[in-house]
């Protein structure tokens, strides 16, 4: 694919036009962002035989990114990636009321969340973006006002995203890439041909609504059990209970160790490719497109039908605000929160 100049990717309803930056080098990755919510448009990988494939999902247009359902295609999602129960928590003895999304629950941060947004672009260049976005005091219900920023980089077969934030007031912080991966190619069905590897010995189960229903829970005889290579087929077919009710896999896996290392690799056995996903994050959400149902067409025109793409995404466990327990998400003013994710492909 040819690297070019920012250009325009279409006007939203409202009148803004987005702008999507190419980055990388013929030869390796070439990632497409849009200023749209930080957003992975495009992701293309080099073929050995020439060419390239665009293994991530995303929209056609401006107009599609904002039309329903909203997957999150590729977008930074905040303030609070997951979900956050009754759409509240408290924080310092005060109760904080948020916007809900989701029935009662606050999904990646509301209904008009990062995602939603236009954020300014800092710095463009050949092989690196860094976008900023101000989140006011009481955006979607969240206390003090955030600055956050997303800078993508492409270094040989490597993209990464470092994710930072700060705060005028104490909050809750915890933004994550909603990267769809499909690595046969974006449109190419479903990722049942898949193999993932997580590097977890423990997962949330979760209630109806995709809460936790109690604390982390051994993978070690269940179908949760993704610290050897399993056809991910085979386990988001399976009849346990968690995986029917969700469609398929829409859990969270406490990730072993801390600090920058491995969370997960995904493998494609038939074209060869192959992602590694590396941290700095407590805990990775797997979540296996069970929502997608042929309403979104992607920009080679194809339909994306449920598990056309899997999301691997470094974050915080579902419900923290309400959980400390599991992870802690407060950020208060003077800290820099921050969070690494490489992506470093095989080809």
């Amino acid at each position: 694919m040819t690297v070019t100049a920012p250009r325009s990717f279409g006007v939203l309803p409202d009148g803004r036009e987005v702008t999507v930056h190419t980055l990388g080098t013929p030869g390796g990755p070439v990632l497409q962002v849009l200023d749209l919510g930080a957003t992975i448009q495009a992701l293309h990988l080099p073929e050995r035989t020439g060419g390239t494939t665009n293994v991530a999902l995303g929209h056609r247009d401006a107009t599609g990114c904002t039309a329903p359902p909203d997957a999150f295609l590729g977008a930074v999602v905040g303030r609070y990636a997951n979900r956050i129960a009754a759409a509240g928590f408290d924080l310092d003895g005060t109760t904080v009321h948020l916007a809900a999304n989701e029935g009662t629950t606050t999904l990646h941060g509301g209904p008009d969340g990062f995602h939603s947004r236009l954020w300014r672009t800092v710095e463009a260049g050949p092989d690196q973006l860094v976008l900023e976005l101000l989140s006011p005091h009481r955006d979607q219900g969240f206390p003090g006002a955030l600055t956050v920023r997303a800078i993508y980089t492409v270094s040989g077969p490597t993209v990464a995203l470092e994710l930072t934030a700060r705060t005028d007031a104490p909050t809750v912080a915890g933004p994550a890439s909603h990267l769809y991966l499909n690595l046969a190619g974006e449109g190419s069905g479903t990722i049942e041909d898949h193999r993932l590897t997580v590097a977890a010995e423990h997962y949330l189960p979760v209630d109806d609504h995709g809460l936790p229903t109690g604390g982390l829970t051994p993978v070690t005889g269940t179908v949760f059990d993704l610290t050897t290579p399993a056809p991910l087929g085979e386990r988001i077919r399976s009849a346990h209970p968690q995986i029917t009710a969700a469609g398929g896999i829409d859990h969270s896996f406490h990730l072993r160790g801390t600090g920058l290392r491995t969370a997960a690799l995904l493998e494609h056995p038939v074209s060869g490719r192959a992602v590694e996903l590396i941290t700095d994050q407590p805990a990775l959400q797997v979540y296996t497109g069970n929502a997608l149902d042929g309403t979104i067409t992607g920009p080679g025109g194809h339909r994306y039908p449920r598990w056309a793409g899997i999301a691997l995404e470094p974050q915080h466990h579902p419900d923290s605000p309400n959980r400390p327990e599991l992870t802690d998400p407060v950020l208060r003013p003077g800290r820099t929160w921050r969070s690494r994710t490489e992506w470093r492909f095989r080809y």
